[in-house]
């Protein structure tokens, strides 16, 4: 004996099987890499920047902070600094530090020269053996910003350009 199903029933069953497959398929994706964000202190570091001053990043508590680990053959990296220069330059009288922080392989010649011909007005530091990236969660992607609170919490780290409202969140920090 031989059942026969009608074609437009089979192909029916076969999308709506299809589509829960993969329904299922991408919300077992989306719950893999979802994870709800968990606060995380910033890293308690002495960071000795290039003028030779040593920054407690404890010591910045009660400020917003933004670290920036960038390097000089970025090309993403030096766009940035104006934005970065902007930032510092209208809430850093209102209490906002940004920390520079070059990465372990950029020549610190060059970290000088660009900081020297950038005029950049935040502190800068060289990561000569990658312990300030590490601090931060293995840091390798340039640039990568982190956005830290008045009380020492890493609220948000942004790979890449900087987020277009990034002034609006330091205004609420404030």
């Amino acid at each position: 004996m031989h059942l026969s199903i009608p074609n437009s029933m089979l192909s029916f069953f076969t999308k709506q099987r299809l589509l829960i497959f993969c329904g299922i398929v991408l919300g077992g994706i989306l719950l893999g890499l979802w994870r709800p964000y968990t606060p995380i202190p910033v890293p308690e570091l002495n960071i000795k920047s290039l003028s030779g001053a040593t920054i407690e990043l404890s010591a910045l508590r009660g400020k917003p902070l933004l670290i920036n680990f960038w390097a000089t053959d970025c090309a993403a990296c030096i766009r940035e600094i104006p934005h970065l220069t902007e930032l510092y330059q209208n809430f850093h009288p209102k209490g906002l530090e940004i920390i520079g922080i070059s990465m372990y392989y950029d020549i610190p010649s060059h970290v000088v020269e660009m900081t020297r011909m950038k005029q950049l007005p935040y502190q800068i530091a060289l990561d000569l053996k990658g312990e300030y990236a590490n601090a931060f969660g293995r840091v390798q992607l340039t640039p990568s910003t982190f956005l830290i609170s008045k009380d020492g919490i890493i609220l948000a780290k942004f790979i890449g350009a900087l987020p277009k409202d990034l002034a609006t969140q330091i205004e609420q920090l404030l």
